[in-house]
């Protein structure tokens, strides 16, 4: 395959037009952060979770706009690139965790009552070690995770500067930063909700203008010429099962033990972080619940598609990375790789439409940005400054920490930026650092053995693990990555089932009054059961799992229908449809259930 022949480019040209979308942009997404201003400063509770007022479709919005930052398109690029459509099984599976979060753990984390995740161990668990517990995830989330996670939407956001503007990486942080500090720091949680749903319009039809531009190239020629030019292997939708080591890691682990062992931000097993935080905002159960199925659908089965269209017609016009390179000799050599193609293809959009995607990127850089600035803060502030180092204070001296909180972590996040290298690399960091924790994050609501000490055993040890393969193959020893997760995620399970059981759980008066407030079903807390007034209804498990078969039914049927549409597979398509329409019939059927419970 030839790329495609093409004129060198400088940095990209910006038509008045392009300059005015832009400027709208930014003053228009500006608004709720004043309208918000003195709402978010009357106390933490509305700074952090929106006075929990939320309804479901802001929930929704809010957390696919969040899930969809600088990186993503940069991510899905690269590992089509490398590997062919099939790659984006390693997200692909976390839809089953996803639609495990709206059937099981949505009503559950609404009925907490708890202003962040990190405060439900003080309700769950007892004693020393569930204050421990909260005060170290608070620094060690907050903080480090969360900075490595911002550093990787700063990676990619530098990156498109780079290649579009001609931006060095120093003035692409330093403008971002200054922009997102002022906004997060100013709106509080309503803010970013509100400017989430007004982003994510132009960020979609961004991503749809560059996918349409990108087939419109002679060199592609349109779907027809797409698929004709780049070879089957990189259009299956599934791996080569011939080759054993690429078809687990990429599909047999992730369907059958990534997707419940492996905490990733977004993905968590029984929702976490700022899932949790959207969750915990909204105003009833029933927004919870149809919120986090709203984010799932979109998440999954609306974008991808057009992320891959563009991926798939890069490989065409820019067949080695030499090409980019060449193509845009201003861009610093340390930014090129596979994800940079993503950006590159940008260079094909007429005026006007240049200027909404990089308004529609900068939307999504934000919503990413400064979600997790707010769930950072809303960690450092309150389940560590003010449970431990100075509680009692007045609600505005709390808000206002979080205020400057907000910029400290915005600057942290900067500096570690470059320390990564591609998308890539940075979420096999992330999926690592995770591995084995999933289950214990599962059963900790349905067991009642289950304690702080379990969680505890279960960082130490999937850390340890994590941090040994690394420094192993930082010393020339090649493990593959399927083989260090495998590991990874064992002994860490046996570390923290040996701890459950041998350690001592948490007082019957803490788990009495978590099991009434909560009312978690199943035959997991039969000893506490018996002793509480209130019963979760007997049917309530199964009735969540076939809702969670049902979701992702219904969402795999509308992705994978899709596809086939675009390949031209008519006969798959019909036969996606079909599915998409019944599973959807019969979850509506599951979901009208659960509200017949909650009445009850």
């Amino acid at each position: 395959m030839q790329a495609a022949p093409a004129a060198v480019a400088t940095a990209f040209h910006f038509a008045t037009i392009d300059w005015v979308i832009i400027a709208t942009s930014i003053a228009v997404s500006f608004i709720p952060a004043l309208f918000f201003w003195r709402r978010a400063s009357e106390s933490t509770s509305e700074f952090f979770t929106s006075g929990r007022a939320a309804p479901w479709w802001l929930v929704g919005i809010s957390m696919v706009a969040t899930t969809f930052s600088t990186d993503t398109p940069n991510l899905v690029t690269n590992m089509v690139r490398q590997s062919g459509v099939a790659e984006n099984w390693l997200w692909w599976s976390f839809l089953l965790t996803g639609m495990m979060t709206v059937f099981f753990y949505a009503r559950l984390w609404r009925r907490s009552g708890v202003l962040t995740d990190l405060e439900f161990y003080e309700i769950r668990y007892s004693g020393k070690a569930s204050r421990i517990l909260r005060g170290f995830r608070a620094v060690y989330l907050g903080l480090f995770f969360n900075c490595v996670i911002m550093a990787t939407v700063n990676l990619a956001a530098a990156k498109i500067g780079n290649v579009v503007l001609g931006w060095p990486m120093e003035r692409t942080l330093l403008v971002c930063a200054v922009m997102t500090i002022f906004f997060a720091s100013v709106s509080g949680l309503w803010g970013v909700l509100v400017t989430d749903t007004i982003q994510f319009g132009i960020t979609m039809t961004g991503t749809f203008a560059v996918a349409y531009y990108a087939l419109q190239q002679p060199a592609v020629g349109g779907l027809a010429g797409l698929f004709a030019k780049v070879p089957a292997s990189k259009l299956a939708l599934l791996p080569d099962f011939g080759n054993w080591s690429v078809a687990a890691t990429v599909f047999i682990i992730p369907l059958t033990i990534q997707w419940w062992s492996v905490w990733y931000p977004g993905a968590e097993p029984g929702g976490g972080s700022y899932i949790a935080q959207r969750m915990l905002a909204s105003k009833t159960e029933k927004d919870a619940v149809i919120g986090t199925l709203l984010f799932n659908v979109m998440h999954y089965a609306l974008r991808p598609w057009p992320w891959i269209i563009v991926a798939l017609a890069s490989t065409i016009i820019y067949p080695q990375l030499s090409d980019i390179a060449t193509t845009f000799p201003h861009v610093d050599p340390k930014l090129i790789g596979d994800d940079i193609a993503y950006p590159a293809m940008m260079r094909f959009l007429p005026a006007g439409f240049l200027g909404l995607v990089v308004a529609g990127t900068l939307a999504a850089y934000r919503s990413t940005i400064e979600t997790h600035l707010n769930w950072g803060t809303s960690y450092l502030v309150h389940d560590f400054y003010r449970r431990f180092l100075r509680p009692g204070l007045t609600e505005k001296h709390y808000v206002l920490v979080g205020r400057l909180v907000t910029a400290a972590l915005m600057v942290c996040a900067a500096l570690m930026t470059y320390a990564l290298g591609t998308a890539k690399e940075a979420f096999d960091l992330i999926l690592s650092i995770g591995a084995g924790t999933g289950l214990l994050y599962l059963l900790r609501w349905f067991w009642w053995r289950v304690s702080a000490w379990s969680e505890i055993s279960a960082m130490a040890s999937s850390f340890v693990v994590a941090l040994g393969f690394f420094i192993a193959r930082k010393n020339g020893m090649v493990v593959a990555e399927h083989v260090s997760l495998l590991v990874t995620v064992g002994v860490t399970t046996v570390v923290w089932f040996v701890t459950t059981l041998v350690a001592a759980p948490a007082d019957d008066e803490t788990l009495l009054k978590f099991f009434t407030l909560v009312r978690p079903g199943g035959p997991g807390w039969g000893p506490i059961r018996a002793k509480s007034s209130v019963q979760p209804a007997a049917n309530a498990l199964p009735q969540a799992m076939l809702g969670w078969v049902l979701g992702c039914s219904f969402v795999y049927s509308a992705l994978f229908g899709t596809g086939s549409y675009l390949y031209g597979r008519m006969p798959q398509f019909y036969a996606c449809l079909a599915i998409f329409v019944i599973s959807g019939f019969f979850m509506q059927r599951v979901l009208s259930g659960f509200w017949a419970q909650s009445e009850g």
